[in-house]
């Protein structure tokens, strides 16, 4: 046997060190740093106190923390609605008409290519009190009384931003599942009409039952974004008002960067990436136990 075969080489240890650095640099050694400022009491310049826990007992005594997680799962179902459900009925209703199909799917699509910031102060203006265009209109037809501080009512101000977010990426699933039923052949269809289905039922019994894939991972899509949303909150409400708006991600810069707090922000940090783990492993488990449906 030739020993040359097995000698040991370093070359692609070689190749793949320079990813596995950056990787390290900008992944784990944060997340290790993290962890470990967690334990401890620090304001970023000064000498550091080890405080063992205190910070994690802080969090969970932590109202308007604990409250920033009930925010996030309106947001969350809300999305689930308005950007999961609505994409797939726009979907649906693309792939009913052929004509202008192309037009209807740039036109739902144009949101998504826009920056979040200018989207953010756009619908800012749009909810203006004084001259925004939703109280116009409301005036303009009789309404004054719904008319209303939009983002400035602690009871609509979250279901405002939210409805933003719909605005937005309805058209991003949309261009999802309009590929996913693209794929479903042409026979299916053929069959199912000369049993007399119409477009509904096909599109209720057919192209979402062949496409619930893609559907799963657009809500999984929804519920990780929730808890990545910044943007959006941030340059409309910032939390405001009176913390009605206030979800975990922009809590957290405020402790950090506002007071200063460097242990019990990243004590936060790690408990919202605990929930995240544990949701994505849940959403695993359940996934696994179904996989008999047919999908394209």
């Amino acid at each position: 046997m030739n020993r040359k075969n097995h000698r040991f080489s370093i070359s692609p240890y070689l190749f793949v060190a320079p990813s596995v650095l950056l990787f390290s640099l900008t992944i784990l050694v944060p997340i290790v740093m993290t962890f470990v400022f967690s334990f401890y009491d620090w304001n970023g310049f000064g000498q550091m106190t080890f405080t063992g826990f205190d910070n994690y007992v802080r969090a969970f005594q932590d109202r308007v923390y604990l409250l920033s997680y009930w925010h996030i799962f309106i947001y969350i179902v809300l999305t689930i609605i308005l950007e999961v459900f609505c994409g797939l009925a726009l979907a649906g209703l693309i792939t009913m008409k052929r004509r202008g199909s192309g037009l209807f799917r740039v036109a739902f699509f144009t949101p998504v290519m826009l920056p979040m910031i200018v989207v953010s102060y756009l619908w800012k203006f749009v909810y203006n009190s004084d001259f925004g265009l939703i109280n116009s209109v409301l005036n303009s037809i009789g309404l004054e009384s719904w008319t209303r501080v939009w983002l400035g009512d602690p009871k609509f101000a979250i279901y405002a931003v939210t409805f933003v977010s719909g605005w937005v990426f309805a058209g991003y699933y949309m261009t999802i599942f309009y590929a996913g039923i693209q794929r479903i052949p042409n026979d299916i269809y053929e069959s199912a009409y000369l049993d007399g289905a119409s477009n509904w039922d096909i599109f209720f019994k057919i192209k979402i039952p062949m496409i619930r894939d893609l559907v799963d991972v657009a809500i999984m899509l929804c519920v990780l974004g929730g808890f990545q949303a910044f943007d959006l909150f941030y340059v409309m409400t910032n939390g405001g008002p009176y913390n009605s708006t206030e979800i975990v991600t922009t809590y957290i810069v405020k402790v950090v960067f506002n007071n200063m707090s460097i242990g019990y922000g990243s004590a936060l940090a790690v408990i919202m990436s605990i929930v995240i783990a544990t949701l994505g492993i849940v959403t695993n488990k359940l996934k696994k136990k179904d996989n008999g449906t047919l999908e394209y």
